[in-house]
């Protein structure tokens, strides 16, 4: 553990550090709510598995055009100003979700509300392409790379404590009227662009130009010769990405199914849901400093498998929850025996997980390619996110929770494999 005011800081980064805190805390806010997105479009909007797996898909899938986008970031200018436009293009649609239906009966007379919903959300995630390098960029560029790993590790903290206060309080709201989320999501619109704002103000300048400018086709052509070279050329970053590729599909195959466990399965409510959400979010909070020290002293790759193991265990207490149901209620809550050693591992998961996927691949490199290899990152994750969710309904029609979990383990069992034997033969 490691206390704040033991670190030393330049007066950047107390001021980059208090931008991107607060930037911290309302995306806390708004990702409280979009916690339990994917149970109200299940719960209230009465969505098929089908069109699950496709919000599943578009949270993932707009992260394909990662490495385009990064390649057009490389030719702007005021960067600030793109993040303040991306902001206002993908948040101003969430206040459309006020003229959604307010009864169950509508809802299902009307299924373009469905779509209608899907799109939206398409819409609000294609900021992530941009937002996400660019932070990445912005914060590598101040902050030491002793601290870059404690101070993130900190404003995360606090961004999962509002988060989960935040996700206690908009369960209860949703179980008290099941289509408040017609007048959350609006609020959420506006505190987005807010966010994004406070983020654009934090110093960064620009030092080098491209000298030459592309066409669309030459700049998309050279975006995927550059990903390759630093791919094939960087061996550990490769391995460490060829580890995430297995991790991937076997996250995003089964984060859908789980949704539908909680529903169809434990029949859960939304304080339930939010609660167990909740107290994973409480574990992640009280090791997430610990963790982004860890993460600055020891080999990425094995950082991995640490993540990678917390994701194998949560899905073992799952199966096991299938087979031995045992639970009790408490206050309206529904708490299943395995459901709480799910909730352990899941904590270390979200922890270990919120840095290894946001600053993980900023360890293989230099300062200023740090968006690059990220953009790369992100974009590898676009692509396993075309396939897996789907994938993972379509092993859960035919095989069940049980194969569907199953194959979950395996995909991942793999991944750990992959990292230990990189770790062991290649050095960082």
């Amino acid at each position: 553990m490691f206390r704040f005011k033991e670190l030393i800081l330049s007066s950047e980064e107390k001021l980059t550090f208090k931008l991107h805190l607060i930037y911290s805390i309302i995306e806390g806010i708004i990702l409280g709510v979009l916690a339990l997105n994917e149970f109200v479009f299940v719960k209230s909007l009465k969505g098929s598995d089908f069109q699950l797996s496709i919000l599943i898909q578009i949270s993932a899938i707009v992260l394909v055009f990662t490495i385009f986008f990064n390649e057009y970031l490389k030719k702007v200018r005021s960067k600030k100003k793109l993040l303040q436009y991306v902001a206002l293009a993908t948040r101003l649609p969430l206040i459309l979700l006020i003229f959604f239906p307010h009864t169950e009966a509508e809802t299902i007379a009307n299924s373009y509300y469905h779509w209608a919903f899907l799109v939206i959300f398409l819409i609000y995630f294609f900021a992530q392409p941009i937002i996400y390098p660019t932070i990445n960029l912005f914060l590598k560029n101040i902050f030491s790379h002793d601290n870059f790993g404690k101070l993130y590790s900190i404003s995360t903290s606090i961004n999962k404590i509002v988060m989960m206060v935040v996700t206690f309080l908009y369960g209860l709201l949703l179980d008290y009227d099941h289509y408040s989320f017609i007048y959350v999501f609006p609020i959420i619109g506006v505190l987005g662009i807010v966010s994004v704002y406070l983020l654009s103000l934090i110093k960064y300048e620009e030092t080098e130009f491209p000298a030459e400018y592309l066409n669309v086709f030459k700049s998309i052509k050279k975006s995927f010769r550059d990903m390759k070279n630093i791919i094939r050329n960087n061996v550990p970053y490769k391995h460490f990405e060829w580890a995430f590729m297995y991790y991937g599909f076997a996250f995003l195959g089964t984060v859908s199914i789980i949704t539908i466990f909680y529903e169809s399965e434990l029949h859960l409510n939304y304080s339930s849901v939010a609660f167990y959400r909740n107290s994973y979010n409480i574990i992640a909070i009280l090791t997430l400093p610990f963790f982004g020290r860890l993460l600055g002293k020891i080999d990425p790759r094995r950082f991995g498998v640490i993540t990678f193991c917390s994701i194998l265990f949560y899905l073992l207490c799952l199966l096991l929850t299938y087979y031995f149901p045992v639970h009790f209620e408490l206050l309206g809550l529904k708490l299943y025996l395995f459901m709480l050693f799910f909730v352990i591992f899941h904590g270390i998961f979200a922890a270990t997980m919120s840095l290894l996927w946001n600053i993980g691949s900023s360890y293989f490199c230099k300062n200023e390619e740090a968006a690059n290899y990220h953009a790369i990152h992100l974009t590898l994750t676009g692509y396993r996110s075309l396939f897996a969710p789907f994938l993972g309904i379509v092993f859960y029609h035919w095989l069940g929770y049980v194969g569907a979990f199953l194959i979950g383990i395996g995909l991942v069992a793999v991944a750990i494999s992959i990292m230990i034997w990189s770790e062991k033969k290649y050095k960082v």
